[in-house]
């Protein structure tokens, strides 16, 4: 664990709220009591909290800069990628670069400054960031990414594929497969038509397919098991990321399973998901003539800090 960078994430905060004036600070905060902080949804339409179309450039700059704070390298360079992939969706459906500008709401719950917990997030369409600080360990989950279209099919940007490495492990690891392996993976012939999770609370694994397990995979396919797990890992920061990896070793990585559902064909709908003791990795590419990528990690005891919120409650009251 890393209090450095908790410190860093805590400071850009600060810098972010203290360039706000009142309304536009007003916006960004809440109690950190208030439900809202765990109602979260990654489709589009207005949020709480302070949108970056509302705010000044420089003011943009510091949010985007906590962004990059909660989501590590690599995250933060695909979680900026939605924000630009939404700009290329806008702008291929309607032929207008900026519409009502970028919808991402960014808000605060409690106070970043004082000893209880407090939490931060950014939520707009295919982006959901959660941070939940509790001194100074955080949860980074639940963590959404989509992508729409997950393959941009012309303009100046046709080809690019903002979450290709989530689309093509999951596909290498299924063709890796014996046809033994591959009867007990495949699931569902026909995929769902999102996460099954969606943007509940809570997650778990009522309803979730259990698929294949590590243990029963050879080496090659184990190998591009655990690169899929540690890709989404790769959303958080570096540090917190190899934490939640420790933790799946620790916990068994032969009872982690794989399940697919759908075509293996691509342009066909297909979903896959990997859940262990631990986590639990969602995606689904069904909508828009299978061009459409909904993605997400939710730690099964970890999400909102729940498990750190516990053990504060219990040791400080």
């Amino acid at each position: 664990m890393s209090v450095h960078d908790v410190q860093t994430m805590r400071q850009a905060v600060l810098r972010f709220l203290g360039s706000l004036d009142t309304e536009r600070r007003a916006a960004a905060t809440a109690a950190f009591g208030s439900p809202q902080r765990t109602q979260w949804s990654y489709l589009p339409g207005p949020r709480p909290g302070l949108p970056l179309a509302e705010m000044t450039s420089a003011q943009q700059d510091l949010a985007l800069a906590l962004l990059d704070a909660g989501c590590g390298v690599t995250g933060a360079r695909t979680a900026r990628g939605v924000i630009e992939l939404e700009r290329i969706r806008r702008r291929l459906a309607t032929g207008v670069d900026e519409i009502d500008g970028d919808r991402y709401w960014f808000r605060v719950f409690g106070d970043p400054q004082g000893a209880d917990p407090w939490t931060w997030r950014v939520n707009g369409h295919h982006l959901a960031v959660h941070i939940t600080v509790v001194g100074d360990s955080i949860s980074a989950t639940p963590s959404f990414l989509g992508a729409e279209p997950a393959m941009v099919l012309s303009g100046p940007r046709r080809g690019l594929r903002l979450l290709a490495e989530e689309e093509d492990l999951g596909r290498a690891l299924l063709a890796d497969l014996t046809p033994h392996q591959r009867s007990m993976a495949i699931t569902g012939e026909v995929a769902p038509d999102d996460v099954l999770t969606r943007s509940d609370p809570v997650a778990g694994l009522d309803g979730i397919p259990r698929g294949l397990s590590y243990a029963d995979m050879a080496k090659p396919s184990k190998d591009l098991l655990e690169r899929l797990v540690r890709r989404y890992f790769e959303r958080a920061p570096g540090w917190y990321g190899e934490t939640c990896w420790r933790e799946a070793l620790d916990a068994g990585l032969d009872k982690v399973t794989f399940a697919w559902m759908g075509s293996d064909q691509r342009g066909q709908g297909h979903y896959y998901c990997v859940a262990g003791p631990t986590f639990l990795l969602e995606y689904d590419n069904t909508q828009d003539d299978a061009n459409h990528i909904h993605s997400v990690w939710r730690d099964l005891r970890h999400d909102w800090g729940e498990d750190l919120l516990a053990r504060h409650y219990a040791e400080h009251h």
